[in-house]
């Protein structure tokens, strides 16, 4: 954009040549200058009256932050001084270091100063207590710059190393929370050029200006770049500053440019002619803009912004320019959350006033008795009421219609919302900077770069053997994948085809949204926005498609001819709706499960779902629970078993480790997943590694007595053995039963009964060593045997006999006798 015609603004002498510093009142009534010499200047906005002196001042001004009552101004000679506005008069000295100050930064609420010199610390004083102070002293080098957070709870350091160091200041010791390298350029302490961060308005990301003459945004949270401002500027940034709505970013460089930017677009709106420009300023809320040069001038600038950018600034906070902004990344199938009662009418003018928080009316709450305009008559016709016709009669306005309650009742009808889950796509990520995985499984990783106008998207195989890694550009900007053993698909595309081309695209009617797709190897499965199930083969061939009852959809999971599919059902105790789910044979058209219930506990959320693989349903939930799907191929018999509760690992036991796990699949009777350090929710790039976990189903323990006996712990870990092996029995078992079982698998099945009868055997061992009162128990133990050739139970005759557990081993006798001859217990 060319440099826009505008009336040139004469500069003010304020100061010598050299460094100068402004800042504005966070009301906007004062702007404060600093520069070289040993007055500090106040100016009243809106007059052109000279300013007010304040002389007894130091020399050579380094560094000038302010609030409403008060304004500090650092020095070379290393004071830190603190000046009345009321009074315009020194008012006492805050703190004092032994080497030049290089800046200060005041907190949101005024009651700390953050003071930066040459030296190796900072100090963070209090402006009323200048006794209490807090100390970084972990610094390298010097530091340059000091920022805020707009929370003051956070306090961001542009150090001359070329580091950004962020420390958490809400407790007495600062804590180093981030530190973001290679994003700023080295800089002496005392050059004009700025490597400053400066925070946007509301908390998220902070602006720097970069080594290749860029503003770079970056996000706290992560640390991520997001959007950048380019190609504004050709020489090295000097200053920058965010609107106070966050809408536009100012800058000024040494090419004698004044940029304006655009927050939302990144793209230049306006630009200004001005030289040797090391510091500016915004109004806080008129159409004000100021700035200083190297030679001492103030420029005061009225109607600084165009009618067209003035606009922009009038506008409400707007967010930091994130590449993916979270707060704006909602499901497909988002919608309003049910209400139980009546909506407000849109033909009223104007919503209620909203109060204080700590207003009467929001202490008390709705009154039950009658409105609060009605309190004043108009019994002397003074004209109190409002609402009179030109009749002199009271309009029937405040009646309410016939066609809606009472108005009175219209806020309890409105204040209970049943929360519902969202949809997701399993094994995918949400945005991080320009990165995001769309599909993590064990085959391998599907993830896209946004580049603005398309993405790429990149699949990956851990067998690169059997597959071959491919990549390609992305137009559609897709945002949901799966990948199996057989095809990959963003939009469908086979490993391996006979025919030229395979890959095939279809589009949805309008209106309808994808929430969550998956894969098997033999169809595609696609839930929408409104409630649909489409059922589609591997190639195109719409199958089926029918209508969900459980709505709004969440997920969905398949698995060779079994699709499951969730979603929101009826409202429960806790205020959130039940999720549901069904489970389907597409190639025999029968349902397995019907609208049955996923067993999650109070405030839970599902993480994931997908199928084992040998077939099972698992789910991941938000308390770290892995979850199994027992005999769902029948109809109303299926229950969730917990297989592995993460909290309970012994790599967590002590709090030494503070991680959660990404799940990825239940593979080889174990848990693969990705471990998360720290507070992180998902997965990152460089590529992580797989980690896996063995099964443990969280039994209850008895109680041991006696702690110094080295064999106490054995009972519940084989007590735990047992019901784990007896489960993966019983899922094998309902395998061969619902296909043609091959020879292995059968041969499987019984070597599993036979390892479930070991673990009883070792059980018994274990109570006949405890003693002759564990008799009942350890007869009960050999009654669970499956063994019906009678070897297992020769065996439990033979432990009791060795420990002389006579009794014992005479009714396993009996009992062995009972089952050769085909008496079992139940027939006595």
């Amino acid at each position: 954009m060319a440099t826009i015609p505008h009336q040139r603004v004469r500069g003010r002498p304020a100061h010598p040549n050299g460094p100068t510093f402004l800042t504005y009142t966070p009301d906007g009534t004062k702007l404060i200058t600093a520069g070289s010499n040993n007055v500090i200047r106040v100016y009243i906005t809106g007059s052109d009256g000279e300013p007010t002196n304040i002389d007894d001042c130091q020399d050579n001004n380094t560094a000038l932050a302010a609030n409403n009552n008060l304004f500090i101004a650092g020095a070379e000679n290393g004071s830190v001084c603190v000046y009345s506005l009321e009074t315009y008069l020194y008012e006492k000295m805050l703190t004092r270091c032994t080497l030049p100050i290089r800046d200060v930064a005041l907190s949101p609420d005024g009651n700390w100063a953050a003071v930066a010199s040459d030296e190796l610390e900072i100090k963070i004083v209090n402006t009323m207590d200048t006794m209490h102070a807090l100390y970084i002293r972990d610094l390298p080098k010097p530091p340059k710059h000091l920022s805020f957070h707009p929370s003051g709870s956070y306090l961001a350091v542009s150090c001359t190393d070329g580091i950004i160091y962020v420390y958490s200041i809400s407790t007495e010791e600062p804590t180093l929370t981030k530190k973001y390298d290679g994003l700023i350029r080295r800089l002496e302490s005392d050059d004009e050029r700025s490597s400053k961060a400066i925070w946007h308005p509301d908390g998220r990301a902070f602006a720097i200006p970069t080594v290749t003459r860029d503003v770079q945004v970056v996000s706290q949270d992560d640390g991520e770049k997001q959007r950048a401002f380019s190609g504004g500027h050709m020489g090295d940034i000097t200053a920058l500053a965010w609107s106070p709505n966050g809408a536009m970013l100012a800058t000024s460089a040494s090419d004698r440019k004044i940029v304006l930017w655009d927050s939302r677009t990144q793209k230049t709106i306006a630009r200004y002619d001005y030289s040797g420009v090391i510091n500016i300023a915004w109004h806080p809320h008129n159409n004000i803009f100021s700035f200083v040069t190297s030679e001492g001038e103030l420029f005061i600038y009225p109607n600084f912004l165009s009618a067209e950018n003035w606009r922009i600034f009038q506008q409400p906070p707007q967010p930091a320019p994130f590449i993916h902004d979270p707060l704006s990344d909602k499901p497909g199938n988002a919608r309003k959350t049910l209400v139980n009662g009546i909506v407000k009418p849109h033909t009223e003018s104007r919503a209620e006033r909203r109060g204080t928080p700590d207003s009467l009316d929001d202490i008390l709450g709705p009154q039950s008795g009658g409105e609060e305009e009605d309190f004043v008559e108009d019994d002397d016709g003074a004209g109190y009421l409002e609402g009179i016709n030109g009749h002199g009669k009271r309009s029937n306005g405040h009646l309410d219609g016939l066609d809606r309650p009472d108005v009175k009742r219209r806020t309890t009808y409105q204040t209970w919302q049943p929360e519902i889950h969202q949809a997701f796509q399993p094994g995918s990520t949400p945005w991080k900077g320009n990165r995001r995985y769309l599909c993590l499984n064990l085959t391998g990783f599907v993830w896209t770069v946004d580049q603005d106008t398309h993405h790429t998207v990149t699949v990956e195989f851990y067998d690169r053997e059997q597959h071959r890694d491919f990549h390609f550009t992305d137009p559609y900007l897709y945002d949901k994948a799966c990948l199996s053993e057989n095809p990959a698909t963003v939009f469908y595309r086979p490993h391996e085809t006979w025919t030229a081309r395979a890959d095939w695209r279809t589009q949805l009617p309008a209106a309808e949204n994808v929430t969550s797709i998956s894969l098997s190897d033999s169809y595609v499965v696609v839930t929408t926005s409104t409630n649909f199930v489409r059922i589609f083969t591997l190639f195109g061939t719409p199958l089926r498609i029918y209508r969900q009852k459980s709505s709004p959809t969440v997920t969905c999971a398949s698995w060779r001819d079994y699709i499951l599919t969730m979603g929101n059902g009826a409202v429960g105790g806790d205020g959130c709706t039940k999720l549901l789910y069904t489970i389907e044979n597409v190639k025999r058209d029968e349902v397995c499960q019907s609208e049955d219930t996923v067993a999650l506990t109070d405030n839970a959320q599902i993480k994931s779902v997908f199928f084992s693989d040998n077939g099972d349903p698992c789910i991941y939930d938000s308390s770290g629970t892995l979850l199994l799907l027992q005999h769902w191929r029948t109809p109303g018999q299926a229950r969730w078993v917990p297989l592995l509760d993460t909290k309970t690992l012994e790599r967590l036991a002590g709090g030494r480790k503070e991680e959660s796990y990404w799940p990825v699949a239940v593979a080889q009777d174990k848990f693969h997943c990705i471990i998360l350090k720290g507070g992180d929710q998902c997965p990152y790039f460089p590529k992580p590694l797989l980690s896996e976990f063995d099964f443990k189903i969280p039994c209850a323990t008895a109680a041991v007595e006696d702690s110094s006996n080295t064999s106490a712990g054995e009972g519940p870990r084989l007590e735990e053995s047992f019901v784990r092996s007896s489960l993966m029995l019983s899922l094998l078992d309902d395998l061969i039963s619902a296909t043609n079982a091959s020879h292995s698998q059968r041969t499987e099945l019984s070597q599993r009964e036979i390892e479930v009868d070991k673990v009883l055997l070792q059980l018994l061992n274990a109570e006949c060593r405890e003693g002759e009162e564990r008799g009942m128990k350890a007869l009960e133990i050999v009654g669970l045997m499956r063994d019906r050739s009678g070897k297992m139970l020769e065996a439990a005759g033979k432990v009791a006999g060795r420990y002389g557990r006579l009794v014992l081993q005479e009714k396993i006798n009996e009992l062995a006798e009972r089952r050769l001859m085909g008496m079992d217990e139940e027939d006595t």
